[in-house]
């Protein structure tokens, strides 16, 4: 259930979904999440956009998610397997790396978003005790 709408996907609709529109939708809920967290302890919108930036980014959500790896089960790791394998732009071979693991880690988030919200809190405390 999203935190927007009442209406559930059906089990298992999400799953269907193309990663890349997870990711999309994940990279918007990681990026509320970090602002969220944030707000009470920035003194100002810069200080707040700064210490956001330095956490939702792809070298790091990259890190975030070979950290996460242990906790996740067999559905989120055939999820992120799925995700991971999606071509990246024209990137370095380097680059193109760390920016498929990041989308395994935004589809991660979407797919959460979308099916099970108490599972998205679980996962999204972990990665604020990761810093």
């Amino acid at each position: 259930m999203s935190i927007f709408f009442t209406e559930r996907t059906d089990a298992g609709n999400a799953i269907a979904l193309p990663v890349t529109l997870l990711a999309h939708l994940g990279d918007a809920v990681f990026h509320l999440f970090e602002r969220e967290r944030e707000i009470f302890n920035a003194g100002n919108a810069r200080q707040m956009h700064s210490r956001v930036n330095s956490r939702v980014n792809a070298e790091k959500q990259a890190e975030l998610l070979e950290l996460l790896t242990e906790h996740l089960t067999e559905t989120e790791l055939d999820l992120v397997r799925r995700a991971r394998n999606v071509k990246a732009s024209n990137f370095k071979r380097a680059i193109q790396k760390v920016s498929r693991k990041a989308t395994a880690f935004e589809a991660l988030l979407g797919y959460l978003y979308l099916e099970d919200l108490p599972r998205l809190r679980e996962i999204l405390a972990l990665t604020a005790s990761i810093d």
